[in-house]
């Protein structure tokens, strides 16, 4: 079956959910919903993210310098397509997807206390892959809920478009 290539990215789903928190250096703060996330470096420890160049988010990480990466339950499958389909310009989306902002420990951007682990980031590189940044992120700290290695089948997955491993209900 011959793929369309503007949409081949999708063979390589599903694909895990994180929630990217963000603050601008004025303090406003956001969060974006992606499932383009990767570990890129073991010494030292890095990943990276991929966030389109519209993006609200795109431009506060740009600025500030600095990203959270949050690890959502399955839980939370409406909270995280609420915070695809919003735009932070127009909304907080810590308010209306009822998200609880807590202070990260290194990093000025908050962490979402629902989410079950999270990696706090200092930007080292941005990279402009067509129309996303690619920001790669040095891991400050990262930590976990206690029992993350028994919850870690509650990861949401994203299959595509408005389709996730959870239904929505």
């Amino acid at each position: 079956m011959k793929v369309d290539v503007v949409e081949a990215y999708r063979l390589l789903y599903p694909r895990p959910v994180v929630l990217v928190s963000c603050m601008d250096p004025q303090g406003k703060r956001n969060i974006i919903t992606l499932s383009w996330s990767m570990p890129t470096s073991f010494n030292p420890p890095m990943v990276a993210v991929s966030i389109g160049l519209q993006r609200e988010s795109c431009r506060m990480i740009k600025e500030a310098g600095e990203f959270v990466v949050n690890v959502p339950p399955s839980k939370l499958v409406r909270e995280v397509l609420l915070c695809g389909t919003i735009s932070g310009r127009n909304f907080d989306k810590f308010s209306e997807a009822g998200l609880t902002p807590a202070p990260a420990r290194r990093v000025r951007a908050p962490i979402i206390e629902e989410c079950i682990a999270h990696l706090e980031c200092k930007v080292v590189d941005v990279v402009r892959t067509g129309d996303h940044a690619l920001f790669v992120g040095e891991v400050l700290e990262a930590y976990a809920e206690e029992n993350f290695s028994k919850r870690r089948s509650e990861v949401l997955l994203h299959l595509g478009g408005e389709e996730f491993t959870t239904p929505v209900k």
